[in-house]
């Protein structure tokens, strides 16, 4: 039978013991985190479908996974031989496969879940839409535990020290600042993991691609309280913490806690980031809900970490710069570079520039056709293999402990068709417009998102993912609150941009089975003037690696647009040729050479 199948039956079989009609796995941690551990991708292993977003719905007659446009193909190759269904989510960032329990459920029917998995708003969200139905719901047990004979253990790597020289502020005055945002409330519970390895200054290696720990922090008047395992925190940093009021107390032992707090105590938490059985160990009058209180602080990079930013970006545009060299030397001497490969190169240049933890996320490296997949991911076994023709998109990033990074950069490996120019001029415009912005305080993503749009859509065309996101500073390198979208109902677009948030602006155009073409810096947020109705606002790109040129059709580019790109262009090679052998400078001033 196949593997999948029988994985289905096993499940069915604990369904049926427990009296569970519905079984639903989703893609998150306890932590919501985006990127989760191995012992977490229970919808991966249940379907095989192995796409970072999906919801696994299970019935005893029925198994589906439920994405979006980026992982349709993906989902397609991956649940081809299986009885799992690809449901196609048309609206993002819409549940809809909660409308899919609502017409399949009959009445009375019991849904099962993992409720360590399942935020508090995940649940009210399905009381609310299956009301009508009157259903139970069973979620104290993670039936997956029951089959699952090799999953995988928690991880247990070893957190680190940020030092105040990075992160630009200590972890007592960052505690201190939260203290004087709670109010009455005896505590407060933080469950990311990036906002806590923030406010403690600390970083791990728990997670691909994040450098975090897993954990949780409970912030009192008083006294700190880290939820994590003891063999994680080395002698050293656990002296020190206790020297600052910071208790270590087991990583399981966050609900025992919170069931023995008096009743009169109140603990501040997040709807959306707080799951079902935490929020049971008390009672709900105890519950406090409050937006996230690091966030915000966590958004608007300091001094420090500016500085130290803009060292990061000059470590990857040197090895970008190495990475594109080698690629045209291994093509002019007739070899062919498969696109898993081109990514493993990437990351060993990266590597030789110290500091360096690992890629910030799986780089998407699309040649010819493969680039019109948004999040496409190249198999060391089945990827393509780039040659001198075509046209390449490379998206990647590095965590280094200066800071996170994200670029993407297309190139044509021939000469490029007029169509490949227009549609790649009309790309450049878009991100050159919302880098040229200047908009008053208060102004959002959402507002600002038609900037990188509109000379698309005078010619018809479009590009179905957001503009871009947040970053962190040596954290996860998509992080909320701020960032470029299209409609309201991504979150990231309603936040109004301040000095000193990092953002991602990354405009595209995608030709389906032809090419993929995205354009990609980060812009750190700044003041541009002051005036009699209040501040001003811009972005300056910092990152450092140049746009190319070759598929540039000029005519389609204003003055104003010209003269920002070679703006651009004189600020790579003011930072980046002294730290350049003579060959890469010359290869790099003939890149950045004025148009």
């Amino acid at each position: 039978m196949n593997v999948i199948n029988h994985r289905l039956q096993l499940l069915r079989a604990r369904m049926q013991e427990h009296g569970i009609d519905a079984y639903v796995i989703p893609s998150q941690d306890p932590h919501q985190s985006e990127y989760v551990a191995e012992y977490w991708k229970g919808r991966a292993w249940i379907s095989g479908f192995t796409g970072s977003a999906g919801t696994a719905i299970i019935t005893m007659d029925y198994a589906g996974v439920w994405t979006d446009s980026r992982y349709f193909l993906q989902g397609e190759n991956e649940l081809a031989d299986s009885e799992f269904i690809l449901e196609r989510q048309t609206i993002p960032h819409a549940p809809q496969h909660l409308d899919w329990l609502a017409n399949h459920l009959p009445k009375g029917a019991t849904l099962g879940f993992d409720g360590d998995v399942f935020s508090v708003a995940q649940i009210n969200r399905l009381r609310n839409k299956l009301a009508h139905l009157n259903i139970q719901y069973a979620y104290a047990k993670d039936l997956l535990n029951d089959i699952w004979t090799d999953r995988p253990a928690l991880p247990q790597t070893n957190v680190f020290e940020l030092p105040t020289a990075y992160a630009g502020q200590s972890r007592a005055e960052k505690i201190t600042a939260i203290r004087a945002e709670m109010g009455t409330a005896a505590y407060y519970l933080v469950t990311g993991l990036d906002d806590i390895a923030w406010l403690l200054n600390i970083r791990g290696s728990d997670i691909d691609f994040n450098p975090v720990s897993i954990s949780y922090l409970l912030i009192g008047k008083e006294e700190v309280r880290w939820f994590i395992d003891d063999i994680k925190v080395p002698e050293s940093m656990k002296t020190q913490m206790v020297s600052e009021g910071i208790e270590l107390m087991p990583y399981d032992a966050l609900a025992p806690f919170l069931r023995q707090l008096s009743p009169g105590m109140k603990v501040l938490y997040a709807q959306a980031a707080t799951s079902v059985l935490i929020y049971e160990a008390m009672e709900k009058e105890q519950w406090m809900r409050r937006a996230n209180l690091i966030r915000p602080l966590k958004a608007i990079k300091n001094e420090i970490e500016i500085g130290h930013i803009r060292e990061a970006m000059r470590k990857d545009g040197v090895a970008l710069l190495r990475l594109y060299r080698w690629l045209d030397k291994e093509l002019k001497a007739g070899r062919t570079i498969s696109e898993y490969d081109l990514g493993e190169q990437l990351a060993a240049f990266r590597a030789q520039q110290g500091n360096y933890h690992g890629e910030s996320f799986s780089a998407i490296v699309g040649y010819k056709g493969n680039g019109a997949i948004v999040h496409y991911r190249a198999e060391q076994d089945s990827c393509a293999q780039i040659n001198k023709e075509g046209m390449l998109l490379l998206d990647s990033g590095g965590q280094y402990t200066e800071g996170t990074t994200d670029i993407t950069r297309t190139i044509c490996l021939s000469e490029p068709t007029e169509e490949q120019q227009r549609h790649y001029t009309l790309v450049l415009k878009g991100n050159i417009a919302l880098s040229r912005a200047v908009f008053p305080k208060g102004t959002t993503g959402v507002q600002l998102d038609t900037l990188a749009r509109m000379h698309l859509w005078q010619h018809g065309l479009n590009y179905g993912h957001g503009t871009g996101h947040g970053v962190g500073f040596f954290l996860n390198v998509h992080e909320p609150p701020q960032g470029f979208a299209p409609s309201p109902k991504a979150g990231r677009g309603l936040t109004p941009f301040e000095p000193g948030m990092l953002t991602s602006n990354e405009p595209g155009y995608y030709k389906a089975d032809a090419y993929g073409i995205r354009i990609e810096n980060l812009e750190i947020c700044v003041e541009k003037m002051e005036t009699e109705h209040g501040p001003y606002y811009g972005f300056e790109p910092v990152t450092l690696f140049p746009i190319s040129t070759k598929l540039i059709k000029r005519d389609l580019l204003n003055t104003e647009e010209q003269q920002w790109l070679n703006d651009y262009h004189q600020k790579v090679l003011n930072e980046l040729l002294p730290l350049l052998e003579a060959e890469e400078q010359a290869w790099l001033k003939e890149q950045c050479a004025e148009i």
